[in-house]
Formats: structure tokens, sequence, C-alpha cells
């Protein structure tokens, strides 16, 4: 703090009365399966007097945890937050600013000032409330007890909330300090039963691993690691987030080595997660979208995943939901590009399926879309497997519904014909 510290009492004063005061008009009904308050933790945080038994410091730090929690209802529809009005969580999110804006000016701090100065305290405090509802193991390991019989979850949750919302704030420029203060609550959030905490410890990695670069997770990218793999596993409603995150880390720690065993398995544990459940929509969607990263990570080493990826790409050519089909055409020409799928028995199978799909896209909103992605991965088959794709492709060319796509193997020929 600054020597002119006291005069930050006055807008710290200002902006925090007008938010406890819409604090307490608004209506709230304690959630019957929780045994928690969460109006009754917010209102002691923010400061409507000054009190001589509690300092600045401490005063600026619970109104931003207050902030923190109010600003976070806006992502969030757990019912612990579902009864903060947007009106009130806009406010908050002005009061920080403004605060930070003259926090900046008095301690001659600029950017992310204020947050980056409460982390080192407040990191611990939030790390230790979720972790004091998470599940112990004992020395052991054969008994295991619910710490939640003695601390109700909702704490938990609401400081997962708080965290995430610290996180999120602090830029590139500033995160690699702050790694060795931030990746272990995440940690303690992704070791904890509840989903709902588990998400919020899921995007805090998300944001930390587009943040930083691959030096400043060193020290600890195999617990991280580790805490992914444990993860896959996760329920449907954070499927997206773990895989994810999961991407996102492997690929930022390991891109220099394709060969690695985190590769392995992680994309192992997935694909395992998937076989499980082939036909949910909402996972292999999310898988889909977020793994190109980690193919382009493993390159050639995908060959060796073929007989586990390739059944599954050819249920979903044939999923009844258009995305699903576009996003697994995307991803066949991905790893086609990848590999040029050398010695593999999938080439005539494929080949099939995808004459197969070309016929049912007629019956489809997205045809055309899914149509020229046939195609495009028709000729770039057609370019790397050559006589061995003519052979596959022979049985279907006189076909009068595979008729369009003729002229385009035809073109592909000449061209190649003249090289």
């Amino acid at each position: 703090m600054s020597k002119s510290s006291s005069a930050l009492f006055e807008p710290l004063l200002q902006l925090s009365e007008p938010i406890a005061e819409s604090l307490s008009k608004t209506p709230y009904t304690p959630s019957q399966s929780s045994n928690v308050s969460v109006k009754a933790l917010l209102e002691p945080l923010l400061p409507r007097n000054p009190n001589p038994n509690i300092d600045l410091r401490t005063s600026i730090r619970d109104f931003t945890l207050a902030c923190a929690l109010l600003s976070s209802s806006q992502s969030s529809t757990h019912e612990l937050l579902s009864w903060i009005p947007e009106h009130l969580a806009a406010a908050a999110d002005r009061a920080v600013l403004e605060f930070s804006k003259a926090y900046s000016d008095y301690g001659e701090k600029s950017g992310d000032g204020l947050v980056v100065e409460l982390m080192p305290e407040v990191m611990p405090l939030l790390k230790e409330r979720i972790k004091e509802s998470s599940i112990d193991k004992t020395a052991d390991g054969d008994e295991v007890s619910a710490a939640s019989a003695r601390v109700p979850v909702g704490f938990a949750v609401v400081a997962a909330y708080q965290f995430r919302w610290f996180v999120t704030q602090i830029d590139y420029s500033e995160f690699g300090k702050l790694c060795a203060l931030a990746v272990p609550c995440a940690l303690t959030a992704l070791d904890h039963w509840s989903p709902e905490i588990k998400g919020q410890g899921m995007i805090s990695f998300i944001h930390i691993t587009k943040s930083v670069d691959a030096t400043e997770l060193a020290w600890c990218q195999d617990a991280i690691l580790d805490a992914c793999c444990q993860n896959i596993a996760s329920s449907d409603e954070i499927w997206h987030l773990v895989v994810e995150m999961s991407v996102l880390v492997v690929t930022c720690t390991q891109q220099s080595n394709p060969r690695s065993a985190w590769f392995d398995k992680i994309l192992n544990e997935m694909l395992s997660q998937l076989e499980r459940q082939p036909r949910n929509k909402e996972r292999r969607v999310a898988w889909l979208r977020y793994v190109e990263p980690l193919f382009n990570g493993v390159g050639l080493v995908l060959l060796a995943h073929f007989r586990r990826i390739f059944p599954l790409f050819f249920k979903w050519m044939h999923a009844d939901d258009d995305e699903t089909v576009l996003l697994v055409l995307k991803q066949i020409e991905t790893v086609i590009k990848l590999t040029w799928i050398r010695n593999t028995p999938y080439v005539e199978r494929l080949v099939d399926e995808l004459a197969t799909l070309h016929k049912e896209a007629a019956l489809k909103r997205s045809r055309e879309e899914i149509r020229n992605l046939v195609i495009r991965i028709l000729i770039l088959l057609h370019q790397c497997k050559g006589l061995q794709f003519e052979a596959a492709w022979g049985k279907h060319r006189d076909d009068p519904n595979l008729a369009t796509i003729a002229p385009s193997l035809s073109e592909r020929r000449s061209t190649m014909a003249f090289q």
C-alpha cells in the first residue's frame, strides 16, 4: 500500500455502499438443498461504514471477494448464485473497475494491480475453503471420509467461483509470476468431488494455459497432466471443459515431443470414454470441436490410434445431427493431411462411407457443406493413395447418385497425369 492508502477508504465506501444497499433489498430464499446462505456470506464483505476493527487491506480484500462472487453469477446457473439479479452483478463489475483505477492512482500500480496484489493473500484462503469439503483419503488409503459432512459444499462452490474470477482477471503479462499461486488452488478444485467446483478449476486452467508459456508450467506440468487424466471420466455437464483443458495443457507442455506418454495417455482416456458412449451427442461434439490441436501435436503417431479412432469416425459420419457430421468430416480431413493414412486397412471402408454419406446428405440441411467436404476428402485420398483409391472407388464410379463427384475426381486424375 502507498502512503496515501488511507484516502482509499472514501472511494471504497462510495462504491461498496450502493451494492450493499441493493443486495439488502434483493429477495433471497436459501436453497433447500444447501445449508449455505450466500447472501449472509456476502453482506459482511461489503463495507458500509469505516470500521476501526478492520484494516484497509482486509476491507479491500473482502470488497473484491464480494464483487468477484456477484460478477461470477453472470456465467453461472448454479442454484447458489441464480438469485443474484443482472443489475447487481453489473454494478459489481463497474465497482471493481472503478476501484481498481483508484487503487492504481494511489498505489502507483497499473493494469491488474489490485487483483495481482491480492492474489498472494486470496489464493491460500480460497484453496483452503475448497479443500474443506473435498474427499480425504486416510494415510493407509483404505477409508474415505467426506469432509462435506463437517463443512457444507456450498462454501467450496462459492470459493471456486471467486477463484475462477480472480484468475480470469489477469492477462498474459502478469500471469507467469502468479502461476505458483494459482496452480495449487486450481488443482485443489480439480480434486474436488463436485462437478461444479471441478468445472471452475477447469475454466481456470484453460485461462492459465492460454496465458503462459510452456516453460512457466514446467515445474508443475506432470501434476496438471495427471489431474487432466483423472478428470477425463467427468460427468457430461463438464466434459467439454475437461476436453478443452486437457488438449490445451498437453499441447502446450508436450509440443516438442509427439511421442510423449502424456499425449498417448490423454488420447486413450478420451477414446475410452467415447467408446463407452458413442451415441452421446454432447460428448462427441465437444471432443471433435477441441481435439484438433492434439492431433496436430501427435502428427504421424496418430497412426497407432487408427484402430480406435476410425470406428468412431465411421459411426459419427452417419449421425442424425449435421453438427456432428460436419465436425467429423473436418477431423477426417485433418487426420489424412497429418498421416497420409499410410499402412492402414481403412482406406476402402472410408471411401465406402464417404460415398454413402454423399447420398445421405440429400436429406440434410447442410447438404452442400457436407458434400463439399466429402469431395475434398475424396480428392485428398486420391492424391495420397493413388491406385489404392482407384480400386476402392471403382465400385462407386457408375453410381448415378454420385455422378456429381465424377468431374472433380476426373479433374484430379488429369492433373496427376499431366504432372
